[in-house]
């Protein structure tokens, strides 16, 4: 469990990234980089919440796959009609070309009074496909971080991250998007007037079969059992459910698997999709039922789908905004 933080997260420089890029794409040359990276191993803590005290119940959670995050602004303002205290965020840009070198995650917490605790699931090598070079201006990448997010109302007490280890295949095999790094989770302790519970942003592999994203999903909840034993546990995020599979998410393990540990998932309508076309993905007959919350020792209520257009009917992202009422502990 990585608990190291700082206000900005260290850069590796241009030169050493194109050395990464030229490195054998093998696990071991892999992780060796990785050992050694400070940028992969800390948590960036940055904003300032408007609360200091516990967050009080009902409180509303959003979790959103943002695919990189080309319109901060607007994403802000979705997230803020939502009335949610606690956001969850995935696929976020912090120096990439194709969202104008910005880190859109900084933006949305100042946008919303939120502090946030952000951590970089890979270095991205290159500028991305075809149609994320599209939007590039620069045929650079200031930072090339891409990660998760947790943003809060109050302050985040024991920020930490886990990396969900597995086969490096954005490095090993990662055609136009070759990549350091491995998913990972990246949470805190969330105090309310009954006490703590520990919210988590997480994103499971897309480029992987169910089995795969089982061991993740077990893997981060044998850690966060070890770590915060006893605590009420709220996990949300992309979890590629049903990719690789025909799209049925119900031929996913995790689902059995973290029942049996006591979680329980919500994710609006069962019957719901979750994923749209985007400007980047530009898919107009796929949907899928990617995103859910997992929780075990909380009193959960409504949980909705909400779409990701903006006003004008322009998608923010290839998929849509999730949230739920968390109403109490158990």
């Amino acid at each position: 469990m990585i608990e190291s933080t700082a206000a900005r997260l260290a850069v590796p420089s241009q030169e050493a990234r194109t050395g990464f890029a030229r490195t054998e794409r093998t696990v071991a040359a892999h992780d060796a980089i990785m050992g050694r990276l400070e940028t992969m191993n800390t948590i960036e803590i940055g904003g300032a919440p408007p609360v200091r005290g516990p967050l009080a119940f009902p409180l509303c959670v959003a979790a959103w796959n943002l695919e990189r995050c080309l319109f901060a602004r607007e994403s802000a303002a979705r997230l803020r009609a939502t009335g949610a205290s606690l956001v969850l965020l995935s696929e976020m840009d912090n120096g990439m070309a194709r969202t104008g070198q910005r880190h859109p995650t900084a933006e949305i917490a100042a946008a919303l009074s939120m502090q946030y605790a952000y951590g970089v699931e890979f270095i991205e090598l290159g500028l991305g496909s075809d149609e994320e070079r599209e939007f590039c201006k620069d045929d650079f990448n200031e930072k090339g971080f891409h990660g998760n997010a947790l943003l809060s109302a109050t302050l985040l007490a024991r920020p930490f991250m886990l990396r969900l280890w597995g086969e490096r295949p954005w490095f090993t095999n990662g055609g136009d998007q070759p990549r350091i790094g491995e998913r990972l989770a990246i949470g805190a302790m969330i105090e309310t007037p009954a006490g703590p519970f520990v919210a988590v942003s997480t994103h499971l592999e897309s480029a992987a079969k169910p089995a795969y994203r089982e061991r993740q999903a077990k893997e981060l909840i044998e850690a966060l059992d070890v770590a915060f034993p006893g605590l009420p546990i709220l996990i949300g995020g992309d979890l590629n459910t049903g990719n690789h599979a025909g799209g049925d998410f119900e031929a996913e393990g995790l689902f059995a698997m973290s029942a049996a540990r006591g979680f329980t998932r919500h994710g609006g309508p069962i019957g719901g999709m979750t994923t749209r076309p985007s400007l980047i993905t530009r898919r107009p007959k796929r949907a899928m039922k990617y995103d859910w919350f997992l929780s075990r020792g909380l009193r959960i209520g409504e949980s909705r789908i909400i779409h990701s257009l903006d006003p004008s009917g322009r998608p923010l992202s290839d998929h849509d905004l999730i949230t739920c009422v968390v109403e109490g502990f158990e």
